[in-house]
């Protein structure tokens, strides 16, 4: 066997993976009406599917990435890939919403396995001149994934049930195992010590700020929300604390942040993750509820976004290394925010030509495709490589910590509206809404508080502007992170 692989084989082999896993994280939204009419669940609880997910996918993060590098990326993949297959299927039988949230919080555990060994893979296996053109494909697998899963998604509640977004999962995690073990190198290992109070505390500040959240409204907001909140907000500055004092090695490696670039990036991507999560609720409810769309063709009516994603990322990732840094990540969230202040301002209308929201669709593809890869890029471009895997498992967590904010926000930010314009004090339950419109007499009324909503990602996104377009540097005459990693598998470096 040779020494050195073709690393492009191995990314190959990974992305399979990734795609399915991030495919997760939208492929529920246009199902969340069907699921809520099947299994008789109101929008607070039909979130949490999404939120529970998102939740055990962030939080292991920090330590997963630390398990690729002690045990090998290859290893801890697989693990995390069989986990996430046999989760799926559970999802696919589930009959009541409780079984159903807690089968998604086992699924985002194997994503969170899964996810940081495809950028450690990159990191250690491309040369730095290499890891653009890499970093692009892995983030038109990313754009893709969170653009493609709606339309997926549709095609199969209409055609099959909401239960077959999950077991599609099946048959596509065997390919990606096979493919896995056949092509993915076995990397040398670095020995780590492994922080259990910060993975303790880090767990528990997420878990009570995202459920105080996210069930604040259903709560009236009362004392016991607010203490849980502040409890949360408390607990991880403890973490953030004992991180930068801990003795040995803490959970996450403080020392990663001095380089502005990787700080920025992980501002601007725990923006994005937010965004994306939180923009996709409100709007596959507009299409379906508002206009009595089925879920395909709710999904087809952000096609372009996806297509465009698709097309337009690889060429990007190829480019991206010939201008600043900041340029194309500013351009891409400034597009991104603007798309999105769009689909909010068409969805005041009740009765809007939809034609609007896929011109919007389609500008938000485009600058999707400014985002991914080019902010990874930047992200990873001076990591040392025996901090690999913990850099990667940091920028993930940090997109994920986002889309857990987002998810929780949205679901608070919805509810709140829709009181606020006499549609009661919870959100609609699926037997409510379900697959159908909603009446005439609250169309106007419940499209002004889905829009009202939409404009919260919008202003997410600004952060990425602002963290993008002021504080990231040229890294042109930075010290590269190392060359390439030969195949040798069985080595560990102390």
């Amino acid at each position: 066997m040779p020494t050195q692989r073709n690393p492009w084989l191995a990314l190959a082999a990974l992305v399979v993976g990734f795609f399915m896993i991030l495919l997760d994280v939208t492929i529920v939204a246009v199902a969340n009406p069907a699921i809520m009419q099947d299994l008789q669940a109101d929008i607070s609880a039909v979130i949490w599917v999404t939120s529970a997910y998102l939740l055990t996918y962030a939080v292991p993060l920090l330590i997963t990435g630390r398990l690729g590098d002690r045990f090998g990326p290859k290893n801890i993949y697989l693990i995390g890939l069989t986990v996430f297959t046999l989760s799926s299927l559970w999802c696919g039988l589930s009959g009541d919403i409780e079984t159903l949230i807690a089968a998604r919080a086992v699924q985002g555990l194997g994503a969170a396995l899964m996810t940081p060994q495809t950028m450690a893979v990159i990191t250690r296996t491309f040369p730095p001149d290499g890891r653009g053109a890499a970093m692009g494909l892995w983030g038109a697998v990313a754009g893709l994934a969170t653009l493609v899963g709606p339309i997926l998604g549709g095609v199969l509640v209409d055609g099959l049930g909401w239960e077959w977004i999950f077991i599609v999962n099946v048959p596509v995690g065997i390919v990606a195992f096979v493919l896995a073990v056949w092509l993915v190198p076995a990397l040398p290992t670095h020995e780590h010590k492994f922080d259990w109070v910060g993975v303790v505390l880090s767990a528990v500040g997420m878990f009570l700020l995202v459920f105080g959240i996210q069930e604040g409204n259903a709560n009236d907001w009362s004392a016991r929300i607010w203490l849980m909140i502040a409890a949360g907000t408390a607990v991880l500055v403890v973490f953030v604390v004992t991180q930068a004092r801990g003795k040995g090695e803490p959970l996450v490696p403080l020392g990663l942040f001095r380089d502005r670039n990787f700080s920025m990036s992980n501002l601007a991507i725990a923006s994005m993750g937010a965004a994306v999560t939180a923009v996709m609720v409100p709007l596959y409810f507009y299409l379906q509820a508002v206009h009595g769309m089925t879920p395909t063709r709710s999904a087809l009516v952000l096609a372009p976004m996806a297509i465009i994603t698709g097309f337009a990322a690889p060429v990007v990732g190829k480019m991206y290394g010939r201008f600043h840094p900041r340029l194309f990540p500013t351009i891409g969230f400034f597009l991104f925010a603007v798309s999105v202040a769009w689909f909010a301002l068409v969805m005041r209308d009740p009765h809007a030509n939809i034609t609007w929201l896929v011109v919007a669709g389609g500008v938000a593809g485009l600058s999707n495709s400014f985002i991914w890869a080019p902010l990874a890029t930047t992200a990873t471009h001076n990591l040392p490589i025996h901090q690999a895997g913990a850099g990667a498992g940091v920028y993930n967590t940090t997109r994920q910590v986002g889309s857990v904010l987002g998810s929780a926000a949205i679901s608070a930010l919805i509810a709140a509206r829709m009181s606020a314009q006499g549609l009661g004090g919870s959100s609609p339950s699926g037997e409510g809404m379900g697959m159908g419109q909603v009446p005439e007499p609250v169309r106007q009324s419940f499209s002004t508080a889905l829009s009202q909503s939409t404009f919260l990602p919008a202003a997410l996104l600004l952060i990425g502007v602002v963290a993008s377009a002021l504080f990231i540097r040229n890294t042109a005459g930075a010290a590269p992170s190392g060359p390439a990693e030969p195949e040798k598998a069985g080595t560990t470096t102390r």
